[in-house]
């Protein structure tokens, strides 16, 4: 089963979502940006390359999301999911389509990857529960 890291980054009460390029799998899907783990690397390791790589900033993992596994006929992976924050440097588009600063609340009008489900899921709940407390 493939590793593959996924970051939630918040900033100014949004967070940022990745539109996947025409011809990639899940084309002209959004997703939480991050890449696959290299031999050698750890899931937190893996997430802080691929955010530099895909998007030219460097960054700082601020917890642990959660782990969740996806499998189809043609895909098999776990997603491993943290909270990050950007640290240094400017958001370049260079890997995907799209990015966009998004309010949690209107997540769900996006249509996600479905390995990004699970992790969308529990963002929702979380918001929801922001929203209840308030």
């Amino acid at each position: 089963m493939q590793i593959v890291t996924a970051a939630v980054i918040e900033q100014g009460g949004k967070i940022l979502i990745a539109k996947r390029r025409a011809g990639d799998r899940f084309a002209q899907l959004w997703e939480f940006p991050g890449g696959k783990l290299e031999p050698g690397e750890s899931p937190g390791q893996c997430l802080q390359r691929e955010l530099r790589e895909e998007l030219g900033v460097e960054t700082r993992l601020e917890g642990f999301i959660g782990s969740f596994p996806f499998a189809s006929p043609v895909l098999s992976i776990e997603l491993v999911a943290y909270k990050v924050s950007i640290v240094s440097g400017r958001l370049a588009l260079s890997d995907h389509e799209e990015l966009r600063w998004v309010s949690p609340a209107v997540l769900g009008d996006y249509s996600f990857t479905e390995p990004d489900l699970p992790l969308l899921k529990i963002l929702r709940e979380e918001w929801d529960n922001k929203e209840r407390d308030l």
